[in-house]
């Protein structure tokens, strides 16, 4: 008899046993899936906030590089005198896009002769610069002589200034001051001109 109670005994304690594991391998799996729930979280929010870096690294300079985008026109020039000069006496026309432009400027000197400056380049700008390579110029000032290229394919900086919507710079390799507001720019030559533009698209 006390073999069987022994017995009886032993197999309570070993069932417990069993039960006791059986709810402790529960939790332990209960408490592994909240782990890994909680770590595919935490990877997510990692992940969109590596996906946000990346695009304002790569894609807002772009963006700003964009803000110049357009065909532009040039609508007067004013001299230091004060007199205005309006097309077709002079005419301008500035297209840009994605990083590539082109600039055609026609104009006449005070001795009536023609004069004109093309250029067609690349360029870059961020919040605080403006950077650009000279693929091609070419410079007729009127004097009757061949016009001067410049096919050397150089690249310089020159530091942007931003207020609200007002983005104001020196165009590189002695060119222009410039100003752009919105859908309007004006550049501006020391002592020669102020030119105004305006986008047309």
């Amino acid at each position: 008899m006390l073999d069987d109670l022994s017995r009886e005994h032993a197999e309570s304690v070993y069932s417990l046993t069993c039960r006791l594991e059986t709810e402790d391998l529960l939790l332990v799996c209960i408490l592994i899936a909240r782990a890994n729930k909680q770590r595919e979280a935490e990877m997510g929010k990692f992940n969109r906030y590596l996906l946000a870096l990346t695009a304002v690294v790569f894609f807002v300079p772009f963006a700003q590089a964009q803000e110049l985008d357009g065909t532009w026109k040039l609508v007067m020039r004013k001299l230091p005198d004060g007199t205005s000069i309006v097309p077709p006496a002079v005419q301008g026309a500035y297209t840009s896009h994605q990083g590539l432009q082109n600039l055609n400027v026609f104009w006449h000197t005070q001795e009536g002769k023609p004069a004109s400056f093309s250029r067609i380049s690349t360029y870059k700008m961020s919040d605080t610069a403006y950077s650009e390579t000279l693929l091609f110029t070419a410079f007729d000032d009127g004097n009757g002589k061949a016009p001067s290229y410049n096919l050397t394919g150089e690249t310089e900086a020159t530091p942007v200034t931003r207020q609200g919507s007002r983005i104001a710079f020196k165009l590189p390799f002695g060119e222009p001051s410039v100003v752009f507001e919105g859908d309007k720019f004006t550049a501006t030559l020391e002592g020669q001109f102020v030119d105004y533009w305006e986008r047309i698209r």
